[in-house]
């Protein structure tokens, strides 16, 4: 296999410096994409995810030097990628409730795409034998939204619009206020994904709730 470009095993290779280089990695990550999704993590195999990504496998383990390297890599690179575009917060922005209910909608959007549900899965489904995979996962996605929404909350704190005591917490009960049991219907395949006036309901509402227990008038 690729020599010195082959890293300690469960590593991903160093990511790639040429523009030529970048471009194959996420050729690579694409194919990944495609075959995990359709077989899991378990029936997935480096042959098939080299031919889906039409490179040879040699080339595949320059890059990626297991099979556990490069779904690892795959799951947490799009989920922080996800965090990071869905949590782009001013702290700045004084109108807290149109920005919490902009928010929440995205996540919402975001978190019932088929796609996002099955992504979950793969992972909750691998990371029972490669733990790492939940915890870095956990770490790309839902505990970078949390961190960056508590910024937020906390300049909203400074400034007299809310009031908390545990920030960490609130951030964590609005978003669980929006999705409120949507998401495990959809894990568990027990409903089909919510309209757009269901989601601007369920946003509506964790902001009303959210300003019960948080307001400027709350008691804390």
């Amino acid at each position: 296999m690729a020599g010195a470009a082959i890293q300690e095993r469960g590593q991903a290779a160093p990511q790639a410096t040429s523009s030529g280089e970048s471009d194959k990695r996420r050729q690579i990550l694409e194919g990944a994409r495609q075959v995990f999704m359709a077989s899991g993590f378990d029936g997935a195999s480096m042959g098939e995810i080299a031919k889906t990504a039409n490179v040879s496998k040699g080339t595949l383990y320059v890059y990626f030097d297991s099979k556990e390297a490069l779904f690892e890599t795959l799951t947490t690179e799009a989920k922080s990628e996800l965090a990071e575009n869905l949590f782009r917060l001013d702290e700045d922005d004084p109108d807290v409730r149109a920005v919490l209910t902009r928010l929440g909608i995205s996540y919402l959007m975001t978190m019932a795409r088929p796609e996002h549900v099955s992504i979950i899965r793969m992972v909750m489904g691998a990371c029972e034998k490669f733990p790492r995979f939940g915890q870095a996962f956990y770490e790309a996605g839902p505990a970078c939204g949390v961190a960056r929404l508590k910024a937020y909350i906390d300049a909203q704190v400074a400034a007299g619009r809310l009031r908390a005591d545990d920030t960490d917490l609130a951030a964590k009960h609005f978003l669980q206020l929006c999705q409120a049991g949507m998401l495990t219907r959809l894990l568990f395949n027990a409903g089909t994904a919510p309209e757009e006036a269901e989601i601007r309901h369920r946003v509506s509402e964790a902001v009303r709730v959210f300003y019960a227990g948080y307001g400027p008038d709350a008691a804390v």
